[in-house]
């Protein structure tokens, strides 16, 4: 939904959401609103470094999702494609940073920082949050959980699991080529826009 307005990106995601039929679902669009989610970053200086970034995101990896994951339940699609970084809400705070101008002179110029205040990881966390409000089917929890791939430092110590979730439970393998056509190819490389 890159090129549509904050409203129009919320309103989609919103819709989206409420058309799965799981129990719950009201609860957890009741608690992203408490959080910043909708004009959250999807990074602190790459993909989506900029506010709505991580709504932008979860939109681009939920229409990803939609041509990968074809003959797949449609409410699944929703609740990982859409859900799959919710980790990343109240994650990110803004800062100031000392930087140097184009004459070389330095300058304060404001950056996105960390302020991670439940740190239990990433994809797991994102499956902890969800499953405060709503339940997921095993695939759904592998999907979130290992959406990052080799990228996530427990596939590095722990490669088994990785490729036990990917062999089992194919929505997992594409939310994460889904994740990685929006990040790589859709948002130039990873770098901020």
């Amino acid at each position: 939904m890159r090129g549509h307005s904050k409203e129009e990106m919320i309103t989609a995601f919103r819709a989206i959401l409420r058309s799965v039929k799981r129990q719950g679902m009201e609860d957890l669009l009741g608690w992203l609103e408490t959080t910043d989610f909708y004009t959250a970053p999807a990074s602190a200086k790459y993909h989506g470094a900029h506010e709505c970034g991580l709504l932008e995101h979860s939109l681009g990896v939920y229409e990803n999702l939609l041509k990968r994951a074809v003959g797949y339940d449609l409410d699944s699609i929703a609740i990982v494609g859409l859900l799959h970084d919710v980790c990343k809400a109240d994650f990110y705070t803004k800062q100031t940073k000392n930087q140097k101008d184009a004459n070389g002179k330095w300058q304060q110029v404001e950056c996105w920082g960390y302020a991670n205040q439940f740190p239990a990881g990433h994809g797991e966390k994102s499956v902890m949050l969800i499953m405060r409000y709503i339940w997921l089917t095993d695939e759904e929890i592998m999907a979130i959980n290992w959406h990052m791939g080799g990228f996530d430092a427990r596939a590095r110590t722990d490669g088994h699991s990785l490729s036990d979730a990917w062999a089992k439970y194919p929505l997992a393998v594409m939310v994460h080529l889904a994740d990685m056509e929006d990040t790589w190819l859709a948002r130039k490389g990873g770098q901020a826009e």
